[in-house]
Order: structure tokens, then sequence, then C-alpha cells
């Protein structure tokens, strides 16, 4: 049985990720880890490890983006939570058995990492991730 072993991270939906940094990094005062494209998703996300997660400030970079609908139809904050497992493919395997919608049949594969959403009207509203760390 695959295993959840931690909270990866939490996304919080933005509009602008430097006018969120105002908050988080300047008032807040959680350091900005770094700041990258990942283009399968048509985003920019910002990393800010707290402790053994993080906060990930996700800005779309495209209107037809998920989270520029997320925004759009809700506003900012919260958009997922993260949480990273041993063995994505059985996860997903052992929610499929279990009638949990998964959005997409194949992990995602980017470096370092392999991910898929769950929908979140399989989880009481809540976008959820999986996430596997790979080598």
């Amino acid at each position: 049985m695959a295993k959840v072993t931690k909270v990866n991270h939490i996304g919080i939906a933005v509009a602008d990720i430097e006018a969120a940094l105002v908050f988080w990094r300047d008032a807040l005062g959680i350091d900005l880890h770094h700041v990258e494209s990942v283009e399968s998703e048509q985003v920019k996300v910002a990393f800010m490890p707290v402790g053994d997660t993080e906060v990930e400030l996700v800005q779309p970079t495209s209107d037809t983006a998920g989270v520029s609908k997320f925004i759009a139809e809700r506003g900012g904050g919260l958009h997922h939570l993260c949480v990273e497992v041993d063995d994505i493919v059985g996860k997903m395997a052992e929610l499929k058995e279990k009638g949990v919608r998964l959005l997409g049949e194949e992990p995602k594969v980017l470096p370092g990492r392999k991910m898929i959403f769950i929908h979140p009207k399989s989880t009481g509203g809540v976008l959820v991730e999986l996430y596997e760390v790979t080598k």
C-alpha cells in the first residue's frame, strides 16, 4: 500500500507574485528560495520553504491556465494542498479502486518529481496534489 509521507507544500493562487511577496516575504518573514516557470501548468511559482514543507505562490502565465480560472471565479487564496507519496502510481491505483476521480490518467513527469491532481469533487472541495520525489 502506497503511503502519504508528508505535506509537501501548500499552493496559494495569486494574480501577482511580486505583490504577494509583500506579505509572505516582507511582512511574515518567510525567505524566498526561488521562482520558476512550470510551462506544463502555465504558471510561475515562488517557492518559500517553511520547516519541512513549502508555501508556493502560484501565478498564472496565461488566461487558459487552471489557476487563472480559479482566480477569476474565487479570487486569490488557498489553491491546493500537496501531499507527498512514496509511490504515486500505486497510490493512484488505490484511489481509482475507491472511486476517487483523478485529473488525468498518468502522472506528469517534471524534473525531480511526478505529480497528479485529485478532483475537488472527490475530496470535499479541496484540490489535492499527489507528489512523488524522483531522482
